[in-house]
Parts: structure tokens; C-alpha cells; sequence
């Protein structure tokens, strides 16, 4: 019999590229707001209600839920909306196991690469450093504190927390909305242009997902991040480059984009390094570790 894994956040790309990578090793069923298919079962998070029956002879959980930190302004209702994804999600998984008296052999969650703060230095962060003290740190603090939980509680033999970058895919994301201004001759750097982008082509991260869910010794967090350091400046000429378009336009003012966004401007004007070493010595190899390679893979 195929291990069973259990995954939310089935409408994201990570979760439906990642399904079809393990799916000839693993059963995968998906919690979803609404069923469609005969792997999905419904979840209602402000609710409370689950579907139960998925997890009947559950192994794994892999927790993709949570919303999106950049579709809106982060007005005082989207923040607690923010928080409240990640966090009473993962409560309402630890609810069901404790109450159908279920133990994970893993239990793997994403997390953001934000934990470290967002603000631009020079410093290359590891999993060892603190948290900052800025709101999407505050989020992935939450994130990863709920993910603990299922340690803490004896419900998880293990939890993996994947502080994921920036997932460069053509299909959604950073990178599909940089294309058109690109494409149209607009396209230019962001602010200063100098805050640094961490970076993971969608390969890379559902493979890092795999890795983890096989390799027990895995545990604790783990950047998921490109070894290979960009700014976003840099970012925009090699996207540029490999689509064989000129950058015109001058940076675009940090002002307009704080008028734009609000305060979720700070997530595109600020940002650093993060190392990729502790992932690497578990193991894992990067298919690509390169920028320039990366988006000729997706920009074929």
C-alpha cells in the first residue's frame, strides 16, 4: 500500500506541481473548500469543519495552506486573514488528529524566507538567526509556531518548516507578472533596484518538498532558497536578457509604489540574502542553482 499524504492549499502551484511529482509513489488527497474530485475533501477553516475521512491511515501532512501575502493591501482585516490562514488552519488539522487519535510520521509546512525581517543588508541569513521584528516576520513567527505544534503536541514524529523565496514559475507568482511589462518595453527595477530577491525555481521547491518527506532525518526549518543571489535590478535584466528585450524605463519610484500598495510595498522595496547550506549538507542538490539557467528553463 501506497503512504497516504494529505495536502493543503490544494488551489496553489506548489501543491498541484507537487502532486503530480510524488503521485506514482504516494496516495495524495487534497483539503479544499470545495470538492470536485474524488482525492479532494472539503475544509472550512472560519468554520471549523473538516471532512475526516481524509485522514484515514494518513502518514504525512503537507501544509501549503495560507493566503496570499501580495494579492491585496494589507488593511487591519487582510492581516488577521493572513495570520488566521496559516495559524487556525494548522490548529484545525491538530483538532482532527488529536480527536481521531492520530500520529504523522511528518508533519511538513511551508513558511516564508520573511522570517528574517524584510529590510536590505548585507548579511546572508541562516536558519540559526533570530526572527525580525517587522509584520510578515510576526506572520511566519505565527506560521512556524503553529507548525511546532504538531512536535510539541505528539502528533508529528517530525516537523519540517520550508522557509520558501520567491517561486519563479511562468505559470503564476513574481515572475508571470514581470513578464508582461518586460515584454512591452515598460519593464524596469523596483525602487532602488538594490534590495536582493531569494529566489527557488518551481522545480527546486517541490523537489525540496519530496526531499523532504523521505529523507527522516529532515527536521526543523530549512531555507528554500537558490544558492545563486539576485537583486531585483538584477533580476529584471536577466529576465530581460533571456527574453531578448531592452530595459528603457527608469526605476520605478519607491514612493509610487508605497501610493500603490501601502504598507505591502515594504515586501517589494526591501530584501535580503539567505543561505541555502543547510539544505544543501542534508543533501539535497539544486537542478537549478543558476538565475540565468533557471529562466531559460521557464522562458522557453
Amino acid at each position: 500500500m501506497k503512504e497516504v499524504v494529505l495536502i493543503t492549499g490544494a488551489g496553489g502551484m506548489i501543491a498541484k506541481e507537487l502532486a503530480k511529482k510524488i503521485d506514482k509513489e504516494y496516495e495524495i488527497r487534497f483539503l479544499t473548500r470545495k470538492k470536485v474530485h474524488n482525492y479532494e475533501y472539503e475544509w472550512d477553516i472560519k468554520k471549523g469543519t473538516i471532512d475526516e475521512t481524509a485522514f484515514e491511515n494518513v502518514s504525512h501532512i503537507i501544509h501549503l495552506a495560507g493566503a496570499n501575502i501580495s494579492e491585496k493591501r494589507w488593511t487591519p482585516e487582510r492581516k488577521k486573514e493572513l495570520i488566521s490562514s496559516r495559524v487556525d488552519s494548522a490548529e484545525l488539522l491538530r483538532t482532527t488528529l488529536r480527536k481521531n487519535k492520530i500520529r504523522l510520521k511528518s508533519f511538513i509546512s511551508a513558511s516564508g524566507i520573511n522570517f528574517y525581517g524584510t529590510e536590505t543588508s548585507e548579511k546572508i541569513y541562516t536558519e540559526t538567526d533570530p526572527p525580525g521584528n517587522d509584520f510578515l516576520s510576526e506572520v511566519v513567527v505565527l506560521w512556524e509556531r503553529a507548525a511546532d505544534d504538531f512536535k510539541e503536541q505528539d502528533l508529528a514524529e517530525r516537523v519540517v518548516k520550508i522557509r520558501t523565496a520567491v517561486v519563479l514559475s511562468e505559470k503564476d507568482g513574481a515572475l508571470k507578472k514581470m513578464i508582461p511589462p518586460i515584454q512591452y518595453y515598460i519593464g524596469s527595477p523596483l525602487g532602488s533596484g538594490k534590495q536582493y530577491m531569494p529566489w527557488v525555481h518551481i522545480e527546486d521547491i517541490c523537489s525540496i518538498y519530496e526531499f523532504a518527506l523521505k529523507n527522516p532525518n529532515m527536521d526543523g526549518a530549512y531555507n528554500a532558497v537558490s544558492p545563486q543571489h539576485a537583486t531585483n535590478k538584477e533580476l529584471t535584466k536577466k529576465i530581460a536578457q533571456v527574453l531578448k528585450k531592452p530595459l528603457f524605463m527608469p526605476n520605478v519610484p519607491g514612493f509610487v509604489l508605497k501610493l500603490l500598495f501601502g504598507e505591502l510595498a515594504v515586501a517589494i522595496l526591501e530584501g535580503s540574502r539567505a543561505s541555502s547550506k543547510k539544505l544543501e549538507d542534508a543533501g539535497f542538490h539544486f537542478k537549478f542553482p543558476d538565475l540565468e539557467k533557471a529562466l531559460k528553463d521557464l522562458l522557453k
